[in-house]
């Protein structure tokens, strides 16, 4: 009985289906079936083809039939063979042919390269991420955790998480809640579509002149119209609010050009809100981080009843940790739990109860305070950079945040942004928060994240940004 090829210690290298046809002989057809493997991509460049002795069993031809197969290929340039190396497809060998010629292809576009320096806001510095106490906090309460945290769970998520964020935003940021009426969610994003994909919420909604594009087209996409606030100084124009049925507001820190709410804006925003039976929604996007003044404590404390606070470790600690919350006045907290409604759309239960741990034991303060002092120390760095090599362009927005607005003559944004590309630096243009429908007047501007790079990869960034700034020295 034959031996089979499957079982054979002979068997190596690799499998290779070929149709011998034609009247030339079963050299000749060996020789055509292989060069139009090679043409057609079926066998790429540096391919290691079959032994002889396997090749021929497969075809049912002699050994020296795939020999003189594979030494004309060789003298051709199709294949190339080394000792000890075996028999390939030679890395240049080009799909030509004398009787049908290969059609001239336009080249593939080039795949764009990505940035060296990284300098868009929005992430914090993925190398700082405090990988031995969330480990630490994650080994705890897996051990620690009951057994009903395995089966279907709460859509306002672990108490244990909700106790532990009451206490911590009571304490960091002035707020006034219990955990019954915060409900955990994935991000900020999530908590929009809960509230207004939902239903718990409509429109039309009030927001700031300048914000993020991705959150406005999220309303759209719920059928809210957005109506844009002016800014100014101190932060929202609130007296230019009407009959809309809720504000959307960054008051700690306004995202992206800067600076807080001011207090009399805060207190005549719940006035409004009272006033109209409307809502103030509250995006806590980066409170902790305050560098050069006292902190500022979230709108929701002046009124629980008519602010909801949206929160997330986002910035703080990890995008990647996908773990928000809501703060909610009472009479929300039942809508949106319906809205939640299917378990697809919670959040780990073991994240949060590894962020409850996290929190409780202060490893969450401690890293909060670890990294204000190095984002403060880039936000210097940043600031003595641009005052040595390019004096004229301002800097606002620094006192507070994990971002700087670099303030540019006007009609020269386009062309900076293009210039950092040059220099292989990626950052946004101030153009590009702007609301579509405001009135307010356009300034030019960089939008910087000193947050983003590693700590051995900042100055390299802070050089190629300066290089890239029109009129730097």
């Amino acid at each position: 009985m034959a031996k089979s090829w499957v079982n054979s210690a002979e068997r190596v290298g690799t499998d290779l289906h070929l149709e011998l046809s034609g009247t030339g002989g079963r050299r000749a057809a060996l020789i055509a079936a292989l060069r139009e493997a090679v043409r057609d991509g079926r066998l790429a460049p540096g391919t290691r083809l079959p032994p002889y002795r396997s090749l021929a069993a497969d075809l049912g031809v002699a050994r020296n039939t795939v020999a003189d197969a594979y030494a004309e290929l060789v003298a051709e340039g199709w294949l190339t063979a080394r000792q000890g190396s075996g028999t390939r497809v030679a890395d240049r060998a080009t799909p030509s042919s004398p009787t049908a010629p290969t059609p001239v292809r336009a080249p593939a576009p080039t795949p764009p390269r990505p940035p060296l320096h990284d300098l868009r806001q929005g992430t914090p510095d993925a190398s700082a991420f405090p990988r031995a106490a969330w480990l630490a906090s994650y080994r705890r309460a897996l051990q620690q955790a009951p057994n009903e945290v395995f089966g279907p769970g709460d859509p306002a998520g672990r108490v244990e998480l909700r106790e532990a964020l009451a206490e911590y935003l009571a304490r960091a940021r002035g707020v006034r809640t219990d955990a019954d009426r915060i409900v955990v969610c994935s991000g900020f994003a999530h908590a929009l579509r809960l509230l207004f994909g939902g239903g718990v919420l409509r429109g039309p909604l009030a927001v700031e002149a300048y914000g993020l594009p991705f959150h406005r087209e999220l309303l759209t996409a719920a059928g809210v119209r957005t109506v844009p606030l002016p800014l100014d100084e101190h932060g929202a124009r609130v007296d230019r609010l009407g009959r809309e049925r809720a504000v959307l507001l960054t008051p700690a820190h306004q995202f992206p050009t800067g600076g807080p709410l001011h207090a009399e804006r805060r207190a005549a925003v719940i006035g409004w809100a009272r006033a109209r039976g409307s809502v103030v929604l509250e995006d806590d996007y980066d409170g902790e981080f305050r560098y050069d003044r006292k902190p500022v404590g979230a709108v929701q404390g002046l009124d629980p009843e008519r602010v909801v606070l949206l929160g997330s470790v986002s910035k703080s600690l990890s995008p990647a940790v996908r773990l928000g919350w809501m703060v909610l006045p009472e009479r929300y907290v039942e809508g949106v739990l319906a809205a939640k409604g299917e378990r697809e759309a919670w959040a780990s239960v073991l994240d949060q109860l590894s962020l409850a741990d996290f929190l409780a034991s202060g490893s969450y303060d401690r890293h909060v305070r670890r990294m204000r002092q190095r984002y403060r120390s880039r936000r210097d760095r940043l600031v003595a950079a641009l005052a040595a090599q390019a004096p004229h362009v301002g800097v606002t927005g620094v006192a507070a945040g994990l971002h700087a607005v670099l303030r540019l003559p006007p009609g020269t944004e386009r062309s900076a942004v293009k210039a950092a590309a040059w220099q292989g630096v990626a950052l946004d243009g101030l153009a590009g928060f702007r609301h579509p429908e405001t009135d307010m007047e356009a300034a030019d501007g960089l939008v910087v994240g000193y947050a983003t790079p590693a700590e051995h990869a900042y100055e390299a960034a802070l050089e190629a940004l300066c290089r890239g700034l029109p009129g730097a020295l």
